[in-house]
């Protein structure tokens, strides 16, 4: 999705406004459908018509999907597969234990995590499970393949789950929480409890320390062809380059779309480098990369933007907030 040279300044006329009763956790597009997660357990998959499944009797705790399902873990001890029909499969359940994370593989297959321990699932075959040093504090499938990226204190332990070998463990000191692949596998980047990133170049176990955020980086997303990392945690979206095969360090980070609130989300269009930024008092901009083009999508309403999605072809973007307000904008 290209933007026109002279954008207009706004494309709030375009939002469709959603009551979606609850605070937004997550969201993911199931095909043409936006599927809203709030936190006390339901689902509200939006289209031309509204839908509501129920997944949990609790709250969610973790969100994870693909085009096809989303799947959502709670603290009924639940791991929940939802698709785009409305059907909501339990996939795991376990009383009296917290799914804290998952993460959705390919063909089917998904892991999730209780405390210390992490649990993969193929689409066919036999479960497997890991003893982590401490509570899992984020879960990432490889682009390709089922290997896992598995945040906890200390570092990360990247898992082969139909290996022998014992886990190669990424070491860095402190409480590590969400976690990403880059997209061509080279770079793994955790955020941490303290108001940093941590990553590591994977062909040397380089480490790349990337700082300077006043606050926790709480979104991060990847570009198309994941030339930069864009993140919050400031009042502008931080965007690290890492497109040279050291990634970013000695590098500076370019900063967007600047205002005296903060970033809480950012998203990245799947096609173009262009990212969508979401800000505490509800705002929601589109940025475009190369020249720092702003469009107005969401005028702010004093709710903080919890979730943004695109869809999987670019032509629209999802907004959810904690206060139960959301939005679809078409392009």
């Amino acid at each position: 999705m290209a933007l026109p040279s002279s954008p207009p300044s706004s494309l709030t006329s375009k939002l469709r406004p959603l009551d979606l009763g609850g605070a937004v956790v997550g969201l993911r597009f199931l095909g043409p459908l936006a599927a809203f997660v709030l936190g006390e357990g339901e689902i509200v998959l939006v289209g031309d018509d509204e839908a509501r499944v129920r997944a949990h009797h609790g709250a969610v705790l973790s969100v994870a999907g693909d085009d096809k399902r989303i799947l959502t873990g709670g603290d009924d001890g639940r791991v929940v597969a939802t698709r785009a029909d409305g059907s909501a499969q339990v996939l795991f359940e376990q009383k009296g234990r917290w799914i804290d994370q998952v993460a959705a593989g390919a063909d089917g297959a998904f892991s999730f995590s209780a405390g210390k321990t992490a649990h993969f699932q193929p689409a066919k075959g036999e479960a497997k499970s890991l003893d982590l040093p401490s509570t899992v504090g984020g879960l990432a499938f490889a682009p390709k393949g089922t290997r896992l990226a598995i945040a906890h204190y200390g570092g990360v332990s990247l898992w082969f789950p139909n290996a022998v070998a014992k886990p190669e463990r990424l070491e860095w000191k402190g409480s590590h929480r969400g976690v990403m692949w880059s997209p061509d596998m080279r770079f793994v980047v955790t955020t941490m409890q303290e108001a940093a990133l941590h990553g590591w170049r994977l062909a040397d176990a380089g480490h790349m320390r990337m700082t300077g955020y006043p606050s926790r980086v709480t979104s991060m997303a990847f570009t198309a062809g994941g030339k930069f990392l864009a993140t919050s945690g400031s009042s502008e979206a931080i965007l690290w380059p890492f497109s040279s095969k050291e990634g970013p360090m000695g590098k500076q980070p370019s900063m967007l779309a600047p205002r005296d609130v903060r970033v809480c989300a950012v998203a990245a269009h799947p096609r173009d480098e262009v990212i969508a930024c979401g800000y505490e008092d509800g705002l929601v901009l589109m940025v475009r990369i190369s020249d720092g083009a702003e469009i107005l999508l969401r005028a702010p309403d004093g709710g903080a933007v919890t979730a943004l999605a695109w869809r999987g072809d670019g032509s629209a973007l999802a907004i959810g907030t904690e206060s139960g307000m959301g939005g679809l904008t078409t392009f």
